[in-house]
């Protein structure tokens, strides 16, 4: 992270406001990557060899008021961003992406309203235990739909005892939607110990989709191991459940193994999708060497479809 400039806002805020003033600082952040990856199988259309290319600068601004309350605002360009659509469904292809305005205080807790790129607050949960390897180019599709993000509000309560976080979340959804709210509970009590627990709703209100997330973590010595359950309740839909585990090895404190497993049932089909993964990374400051295979069957929930593919991959943190 680079320090870009502390600036004092004493007198700006004098002559332009009547509260008191204070002063801020603004840092900016980024991250870039470089991949090769390769598929084959049957339930991919992007089977073959390719390279793949990430970038992301974040600017992050704070400052605590004479009155005690912090106020934090946060800007993401991406030009990979995935929402190239406005609210109104027309295209945007904007590269800007997450952005959010915060107000907390160890008293009130904290206010956030995130205006693009935030999850709920089950959905924040929702990513499984072996990190979503659906999402890896196996070919399946997402499981879990949590709330929509964008223009949303998120409270998390002050600590009510130690290591118990509580997190409500609100969406007014979009056109032909309902308002849509969700909650989180994660508690850190015991050392090396993670429990969570999430439920929201989303989707239009002939197709509501109510999504339960629960999760548990333990790490002890260099072993940590992760298991995690997503169930997705559609309305007029078949329901679809999705159980993971990783089993994480740290070999130093630069070299660490992984070993992860996802399965995904529906009520409409016999067959479970399951995927395997296996990976390696070395990290030395600030970039990261990656190394993984995958390999998914049933993929689709189709008897004898299968994908493979295995990913290098070189990240930088900045």
């Amino acid at each position: 992270m680079i320090n870009l400039k502390k600036i004092g806002l004493t007198a700006l805020a004098a002559s332009l406001v009547t509260t008191s003033a204070f002063a801020g600082a603004l840092t900016v952040s980024g991250a870039a990557s470089l991949g090769l990856k390769n598929t084959t199988g049957t339930k991919d259309s992007s089977s073959g060899k390719s390279f793949t290319m990430g970038n992301q600068i974040t600017f992050d601004g704070s400052g605590e008021l004479d009155n005690g309350l912090n106020v934090a605002l946060s800007f993401t360009i991406d030009e990979s961003d995935g929402d190239t659509t406005t609210t109104d469904g027309a295209a945007n292809g904007s590269i800007f992406d997450g952005h959010s305005v915060t107000i907390s205080s160890d008293a009130l807790g904290e206010f956030k309203f995130s205006g693009e790129g935030g999850k709920s607050a089950q959905g924040a949960l929702a990513g499984g235990a072996a990190g979503d390897l659906w999402n890896n180019g196996t070919g399946i599709a997402t499981v879990v739909e949590a709330s929509a993000g964008d223009n949303s509000m998120f409270y998390t309560l002050p600590e009510m005892m130690d290591g118990v976080e509580v997190t409500a979340s609100m969406s007014p959804g979009k056109a032909s939607q309902n308002t849509h709210a969700s909650f989180a509970v994660v508690y850190t009590g015991v050392e090396g110990l993670e429990l969570s627990y999430g439920q929201g709703d989303s989707g239009a209100p002939a197709a509501e989709i109510d999504s339960t997330t629960m999760s548990a973590s333990y790490a002890i010595g260099s072993f940590t191991l992760a298991v995690s359950n997503n169930e997705a309740d559609k309305t007029g839909a078949a329901n679809r459940e999705v159980d993971a585990y990783q089993i994480a090895y740290t070999v130093t404190d630069d070299i660490s193994v992984t070993y992860g497993k996802e399965t995904f049932e529906t009520v409409a089909a016999a067959t479970d999708e399951e995927v395997d993964s296996f990976g390696v990374s070395y990290t030395t400051g600030g970039m990261t060497i990656t190394a993984d295979t995958f390999e998914a069957t049933g993929a689709g929930n189709t008897s004898g479809a299968k994908t493979e593919r295995w990913s290098l991959g070189l990240a930088f943190a900045f």
